[in-house]
């Protein structure tokens, strides 16, 4: 009998991008995931539904929406950048090219420092909560060593799952977001059920049409702060974009991802806060630093009033993985563009992630955590305040680079005038006023933590500006050491070169 000779079947390439990283591994419904669960929004609602409320009641659905216009501006924005610059470095890269090397610098600057400095909240709230579920009665101030040490272990944890792959940190975070919105949207179910039927609390509220309605808020400056207070829950779907290399379908899904997160994101907030101000009343839950813990009790029962905790820890959780995948990627962006140490740009040869750049951002987040509880909880929390004013920063600067970038393509169509200029234009208007009213009020000793003053002004305001002080220095060395990235000229959309995305030069940026 004759024997057949078969050839060995070779093992499949894996492709991969100019940086390294593995194409396609990220599905569209895996982008939008990550950029809803980026924005932790069963934590952001809990915590600032109460205070939203104690500004203007009833119409805090209102409220929510509004504060979702400027986000869903800017998301256009990221659309059209991403479509013509797939970089994982989003506003850094998009700055760089729009308004130049310095300002595209500090943009990326801004993402990293804001990453680290959240990470320690979220840390904190996955350590309390993980607590919490098995001892709901604990007083958190008791346990802060133990709140702690989980915490910087959920650190380790997303740290090593970023690290080990991008399809790993995509299937965790499609089971942790499930379980946040199926728990979320279950309290709404049943809260407004209760409502309906006459079975919910005696200071419970139908709700009513003028909930939704910013007219019906008597005072401005109650619907300014309201908005202050709002806009920035929603921060975090620009995760779904810095993942855009790895993304199937790169220049278009991840923008794509990015509007359909926010919208999401609106959906939740508003519906979710409709019914626990309806169940509760507004005076029960006005000031409340933590809404959905007040009401789980209520609306579901003992023991199932447990899954509004799991909505919480899961919440914080996979916001903790997400925070970690941009701050990766901006810095990797940044190293390949030589805007920062070449060692920050490697990339794993076996999980094809930057692993380097994961690490260091696990690593400082521990520091900046285990630091900050030692040395003053009131400096964490002042810290969590100043993120605002880095946030309305970089996303400002990322409508008005849109703007900039695309500004010899505005008027070729209706389209092009409102969704590449005017909603960019009006979303970074409305960031950059935020920023001026928020350093403005941070600057108030009296709206910090710890209400004392540092350098005669509130210390929110002192750490931002300095952080960003300290950037501008960092920057400033490395255009010494390496000049080459401050050499690059400044672009504007050509929709002649690859295909319908790319730029041309147009100006030495010396």
């Amino acid at each position: 009998m004759e024997s057949a000779s078969i050839a060995p079947q070779a093992a499949p390439v894996t492709e991969t991008g100019d940086k390294g990283l593995k194409k396609n591994a990220i599905s569209y419904l895996s982008s939008i995931v990550i950029g809803v669960a980026s924005t932790a929004p069963g934590y952001s609602l809990a915590a600032t539904l109460g205070f939203v409320i104690a500004g203007v009641g009833l119409q805090s659905p209102a409220v929510l929406w509004v504060a979702f216009i400027p986000m869903l501006f800017i998301a256009t924005s990221y659309f059209y950048m991403n479509k013509a610059d797939p970089d994982c470095g989003t506003t850094f890269s998009w700055v760089t090219r729009a308004m130049g090397p310095s300002l595209g610098w500090l943009g990326g600057w801004a993402i990293i420092v804001a990453d680290i400095i959240v990470m320690a909240n979220l840390a904190q709230i996955a350590g309390l909560y993980s607590i919490l579920l098995f001892s709901p009665s604990t007083d958190p101030d008791s346990v802060i060593l133990l709140t702690t040490a989980i915490g910087v272990v959920w650190i380790v944890i997303m740290t090593a799952i970023c690290t080990i792959g991008i399809e790993l940190s995509a299937r965790v975070q499609q089971f942790l977001l499930g379980a946040e919105v199926l728990t979320l949207t279950a309290f709404a179910v049943v809260a407004l059920i209760r409502v309906y039927s006459g079975n919910a609390l005696d200071t419970a509220v139908t709700p009513d049409i003028s909930w939704f309605s910013p007219f019906a808020i008597d005072s401005t400056s109650a619907l300014i702060g309201g908005v202050l207070l709002s806009v920035f829950i929603y921060w975090g779907w620009d995760s779904a974009v810095t993942v855009n290399e790895e993304t199937e379908d790169s220049s278009s899904s991840p923008g794509k991802s990015a509007i359909v997160s926010t919208i999401l994101l609106v959906l939740i907030y508003v519906i979710v806060s409709t019914a626990a101000i309806a169940f509760g009343g507004p005076d029960q839950l006005s000031d409340s630093d933590d809404v959905l813990s007040i009401l789980g009790t209520q609306v579901f029962g003992s023991p199932l009033d447990k899954i509004i905790i799991i909505a919480v820890l899961t919440s914080a959780a996979a916001s903790t993985q997400t925070t970690i995948l941009p701050t990766a990627r901006t810095s990797l962006s940044m190293a390949r563009a030589k805007a920062m140490p070449a060692y920050f740009g490697k990339i794993h040869p076996r999980y094809l992630t930057p692993h380097v750049s994961t690490l260091w951002m696990g690593g400082l987040s521990i520091l900046w955590y285990v630091g900050l509880t030692l040395v003053s909880t009131n400096i964490l929390y002042d810290s969590l305040a100043a993120l605002g004013l880095m946030i309305a920063f970089y996303y400002g600067i990322t409508g008005f680079a849109c703007v900039i970038f695309y500004r010899k393509d505005l008027f070729k169509s209706i389209k092009n005038f409102f969704f590449i200029g005017v909603a960019p234009t009006i979303g970074a208007v409305m960031l950059t006023a935020i920023l001026i009213k928020s350093g403005v009020d941070l600057s108030d000793p009296a709206n910090s933590e710890s209400g004392t003053a540092w350098l005669g002004v509130g210390p929110p305001l002192i750490i931002a500006v300095g952080f960003m002080v300290m950037g501008l220095v960092l920057m400033i060395f490395w255009r010494a050491r390496e000049p080459e990235f401050w050499r690059r000229r400044l672009e504007t959309y050509d929709e002649s070169i690859h295909g319908g995305a790319g730029a041309e030069e147009v100006v030495d940026n010396g």
